[in-house]
C-alpha cells in the first residue's frame, strides 16, 4: 500500500495557496481546471518531496501530495466537510477488501 494524497476542500484558492506555498513552502506539482464541472484541483508537494515530484514525472508514480479542491460555486457546507479523503494505491483492491471483510 502506498500513500498518494490527502484531499482538502478550500473556500478561497488564493488564500489556501498563499498559506501552503508562501508560508509553508509547498510547491505546486500540477493543476487541473475543469470548466464544465466548475472546479479546480491543485496538487502540492511538501518542500522535502520536490525531488519525488520530479522523479514521478519519469516513473508515473505520484509523490505524496496535498490536493486542494476549489469548487467555483460551492456553498458553505460546514467545517466538517472540508476534509475530503485520503488516497492510497494498492496492488489488489479486491484482495484487500476481502481481507478487510474477514
Amino acid at each position: 500500500m502506498r500513500y498518494l494524497h490527502t484531499m482538502l476542500r478550500v473556500r478561497n484558492l488564493d488564500q489556501a495557496l498563499d498559506f501552503y506555498c508562501n508560508k509553508l513552502g509547498f510547491k505546486e506539482a500540477r493543476r487541473r481546471v475543469d470548466e464544465k464541472n466548475r472546479y479546480t484541483l491543485v496538487f502540492l508537494a511538501a518542500p522535502e518531496d520536490e525531488e519525488l515530484v520530479e522523479e514521478s514525472k519519469r516513473t508515473g508514480r505520484d509523490a505524496p501530495l496535498v490536493e486542494l479542491t476549489y469548487n467555483w460555486d460551492s456553498e458553505d457546507c460546514g467545517e466538517a466537510r472540508y476534509f475530503g479523503h485520503l488516497a492510497y494505491e494498492v496492488d489488489d483492491i479486491y484482495g484487500l477488501c476481502e481481507k478487510l471483510m474477514k
